[in-house]
């Protein structure tokens, strides 16, 4: 069997789900990196989420740091995690590491638009 197709549709079974998401390759995991926007930004872009950037402002909706707020450190790609400042966990020895949240449990709070992509895919949606 494929370890991965572009023409998979989907399944019910959340094994096979997990199969399609590690399999796939950099650029479809790109996409799956992408989260809700708040309910200002969705009115102002007519879009209701977008792939996360460096440098975006999110705030936490789910899990032990629900309610915290900060930047986009770091984007993995790969594992499809996020890191935000201010987001960090205490060791048994005592030290501080970052800790890394999934794309879903964040809502976009402000837009990093210095990509002049991002800026035109905004403006695309916006104009129809």
């Amino acid at each position: 069997m494929k370890a991965w197709s572009k023409f998979w549709k989907s399944s019910t079974k959340p094994g096979k789900q997990r199969k399609y998401r590690y399999n796939a390759p950099l650029h479809v995991k790109r996409k799956m990196v992408s989260s809700h926007l708040s309910k200002e930004l969705r009115k102002k872009h007519n879009k209701r989420a977008v792939a996360l950037v460096t440098g975006d402002k999110v705030k936490v909706e789910r899990g032990q740091f629900k309610g915290h707020s900060g930047k986009i450190e770091k984007i993995d790609t790969k594992l499809g995690r996020i890191y935000v400042t201010g987001i960090e966990i205490q060791k048994k020895d005592g030290n501080k590491t970052t800790f890394s949240l999934d794309a879903s449990n964040v809502i976009i709070t402000e837009l990093n638009l210095e990509d002049k992509n991002r800026n035109k895919i905004l403006e695309r949606v916006k104009n129809g």
